[in-house]
């Protein structure tokens, strides 16, 4: 499997509570980008703009990318959420 779908499939994982489905299913990753070296980026865009889940989503979906072994380093982006510059200060302070 490459580590672009062992990010996908790791991605499945991460369930809107508000939903009860997956990030990938819903649309909420855009741009997923990973590199030969382990670095990956996507852009992340909750459902609303004003999503309740908007901080919790992101910080799961940074932690789930993380846990694959292979992967060294994950930029989100984070777009159309009012607290987007908020919550994107919040990602990277998690490296």
């Amino acid at each position: 499997m490459e580590l672009i779908e062992e990010v996908e499939e790791k991605l499945r994982q991460v369930i809107d509570t508000e939903t009860g489905m997956d990030v990938m299913r819903m649309k909420l990753v855009r741009d997923l980008k990973v590199d030969k070296q382990g670095n990956v980026e996507l852009t992340f865009r909750p459902s609303s703009v004003l999503c309740p889940l908007g901080f919790q989503l992101g910080i799961n979906i940074k932690e789930t990318v993380l846990d694959v072994p292979e992967v060294k380093s994950v930029l989100v982006n984070v777009d159309g959420f009012i607290h987007g510059e908020q919550l994107k200060k919040i990602l990277e302070e998690m490296d």
